[in-house]
């Protein structure tokens, strides 16, 4: 009875280490691991002993007898990849564990967010014997985009956050809500009280769509209407207009697939999962029909992911479409090409997604609001690179969503590289670009580490390297004792009041 990773693998890798033969990769030491969409188990060599079910976070191991309808796909992707891979990779080595030399005092860590990449950091820090980590969050509640980036209706990836829990119960680590770095407390407060300071604030933005009238109303970014339907604060007072029968979402990565999902899908299911309620009373009353996914390249080049396609294939009342002709040229045997190819033909479901491809943004239209999308029509030249046809094609729309990519944003005091949108570093270490030296007691690690690339688990590797640099900095005595005593530093009268305020306000809503 082989078992089967299903959708909601968040590739951290935990199973890979509990397989005692191995039979789940990519491994953690395989380049393909950080590129991978979904972990796979060979139904060959798997010896059913279940060790990766109890590893796995967000219960997406099952074995293969009791995977629903919607999941029998699954079966065949994790045999297809180890067909394709039979020559297994080597065991994934275990990490040895961390040695910290001894100072005379406990080695104390800030970490800036609270987030995957946060909650991995601490939970690495904290194999260190006597160490304390205190996190800062600004919201008054823990797990970032766990809690605001992942679809209400994802419910075992959403479940990751018990381990996060449980790592919030460490006596080792304080917690600090409503706190936000730059305002309640500078990044040399911190230093004061803490030997090393990790950020790990993500990417708080979306890349900008640059043509006409993308600023009219009715045009919004991924993070808005994400953060809108998830009840983020920053976002839950919005008020999206819904009343057009048709939604264009340019971009077609996982984010944009769910947000199409979300768009079109029957309200009545998203009832009980952790949809805010504003937003599920606002699509009950939707008028939307159709949500036209866009991407500037062909089918081959879809951005999202295997797994997040077939769940999408399964949505109920829901129709998925794509133009054959704009399939044709793609080659055979890609799986997510095969799956598209299959796809049934339209019998009349309320609504629909239909994918569009080779259409890159041109304008937006609309009198005082967004009424329409041009396009242009795109080819690949013989460098692979995007070029224009001229052609054109308007689509009418009343909701546009750009979901082309997440973007850091500059924090204070700290040096930031435009253009790729995160904290210049090596290794996580700061380093300033201007003579290459890193920035003392200063860490980062995920995607303002790296960008916004990988899933949930990929942030876990991402982590041990940061800490594992920190821990090479302290013990070669790079990291300086804190000034000050405590768990850290200490408010000022004003931020006091405020953080109580906060606090009330909070427990006056709940």
């Amino acid at each position: 009875m082989p078992h089967v990773v299903t959708q909601s693998c968040v590739g951290d890798g935990s199973c890979v280490f509990a397989c005692p033969v191995n039979c789940i990769q990519p491994t953690p030491d395989d380049p393909a691991f950080e590129l991978a969409e979904m972990l796979h188990i060979d139904p060959v060599t798997c010896v059913d002993c279940g060790a990766c079910v109890t590893a796995c976070p967000v219960d997406a191991i099952k074995p293969h007898t009791k995977l629903t309808a919607d999941e029998t796909a699954f079966a065949g992707i994790n045999a297809e990849y180890h067909s394709v891979t039979r020559a297994r990779a080597p065991m994934a080595p275990v990490r040895p564990p961390l040695r910290v030399r001894d100072r005379g005092e406990p080695l104390r860590v800030a970490i800036v967010g609270s987030g995957p990449a946060a909650m991995y950091a601490a939970d690495e820090l904290l194999t260190i014997p006597g160490l304390r980590v205190s996190i800062y969050e600004r919201r008054p509640v823990p797990d970032g985009l766990v809690r605001t980036g992942v679809a209400p209706d994802h419910r075992r990836t959403r479940r990751v956050s018990r381990q996060f829990e449980q790592i919030r119960r460490h006596p080792g680590l304080t917690m600090h809500y409503g706190v936000q770095v730059g305002r309640d407390v500078t990044h040399d407060e911190l230093l004061a009280g803490h030997h090393a300071v990790i950020y790990a604030v993500g990417a708080a933005t979306d890349r900008r769509l640059q043509v006409p009238g993308a600023e009219l109303p009715g045009a919004i970014p991924a993070t808005a209407l994400v953060g809108w339907y998830n009840g983020h604060p920053d976002h839950a007072g919005r008020t999206i207009d819904l009343s057009h029968r048709r939604a264009v979402v340019v971009g077609n990565g996982n984010v944009a697939l769910d947000i199409a999902r979300i768009l079109t899908v029957d309200p009545d299911t998203l009832a009980g999962s952790d949809i805010a309620p504003a937003a599920l009373e606002a699509l009950r009353g939707s008028r939307i029909e159709e949500v036209v996914v866009a991407a500037r390249r062909g089918p081959a080049h879809s951005a999202f992911t295997l797994p997040e396609l077939v769940g999408l294939v399964a949505s109920p009342g829901v129709a998925l479409a794509v133009d054959p002709q704009e399939l044709a040229a793609a080659a055979a045997g890609d799986p997510k090409i095969e799956l598209l190819r299959g796809l049934p033909p339209h019998t009349g479901s309320p609504r629909r997604i239909t994918l569009r491809y080779n259409l890159a943004p041109a304008a937006v239209r609309g009198d005082g609001r967004v009424e329409a999308m041009t396009f242009e029509r795109t080819t690949v030249d013989e460098r692979g690179a995007v070029v224009g046809t001229g052609e054109h094609e308007t689509i009418d729309a009343g909701l546009l969503v750009t979901s082309i990519g997440y973007r850091g944003v500059p924090l204070g005091g700290l040096p930031f590289d435009d253009a790729a949108g995160i904290v210049p570093n090596q290794d996580g270490r700061v380093v300033d670009p201007a003579t290459g030296a890193a920035v003392p007691g200063t860490y980062v690690v995920g995607w303002i580490k790296r960008g916004p690339s990988g899933f949930i688990g990929t942030n876990k590797g991402c982590s041990q390297d940061t800490v594992a640099a920190l821990v090479e900095d302290h013990n070669d005595g790079r990291l300086p004792s804190p000034p000050a005593i405590g768990d850290g530093p200490r408010p000022s009268a004003a931020v006091t009041h405020r953080r109580r305020a906060r606090r009330a306000l909070t427990r006056a809503l709940s």
